[in-house]
This record gives structure tokens, C-alpha cells and sequence, in this order.
């Protein structure tokens, strides 16, 4: 399992692993989670849409979901897109340092 260089990062359990989400229209889409990043008192996903084209363990642009729920042990169970595009760039800024060592970024 990979670590993160950052207190503040929780990597996934297992590389490649992806996630079902369904929206409120229902639609579904797949995700990768890239992990975990705890930010400003809010816990935030960060993942990578998954598609034929795209699979799980590829590269591209990600998209950052604030854990809004979370279960019984304190586990995150339901996310919410970060609309404010100022916060989205400051948690992606964060995810980048906390994980230079495991992924390249352009």
C-alpha cells in the first residue's frame, strides 16, 4: 500500500479502487479514489472518473467530492461536488503536496 508524505492524506487501501456514485437524476458514474485529504476542518475525496476510455489507474483531470456523511465508524458515506472553485484549488493544491511522491503532476 502506498503512503502519503502528508499527515493530512489518507491513501486508498488498494491501488485501482474505484467507487459507484449515483446522483440525485440517478445517474451513475465510476470513480477512482485517489484518497482522503483532511483540509480547512472538512474532509475531502479526491478521484478520477473512470470510463472505457480512461481506466481505473490512468491519468487525467480529477474531481474533488467534501465528505458530507459519514457512518458509524467515522467513515465518509456520502460526498458532495466542491462548487466553489476557489476551495477545489486550494484542496487540489493540498492533494498535490501531500502526494508528490506518488504521483507526477504537469
Amino acid at each position: 500500500m502506498r503512503e502519503g508524505s502528508n499527515p493530512n492524506f489518507c491513501p486508498p487501501v488498494e491501488e485501482g479502487l474505484t467507487i459507484n456514485f449515483e446522483d440525485s437524476k440517478g445517474d451513475a458514474t465510476v470513480l477512482e479514489f485517489l484518497g482522503l485529504l483532511l483540509h480547512g476542518g472538512h474532509r475531502y475525496g479526491v478521484f478520477f472518473p473512470v470510463s472505457e476510455e480512461e481506466p481505473a489507474l490512468s491519468s487525467g483531470e480529477v474531481i474533488i467530492l467534501e465528505a458530507v456523511e459519514f457512518d458509524e465508524d467515522d467513515q465518509p458515506s456520502a460526498f458532495e461536488l466542491v462548487e466553489d472553485e476557489g476551495v477545489a484549488m486550494e484542496v487540489y493544491a493540498a492533494f498535490q503536496e501531500a502526494t508528490k511522491d506518488l504521483y507526477g503532476f504537469e
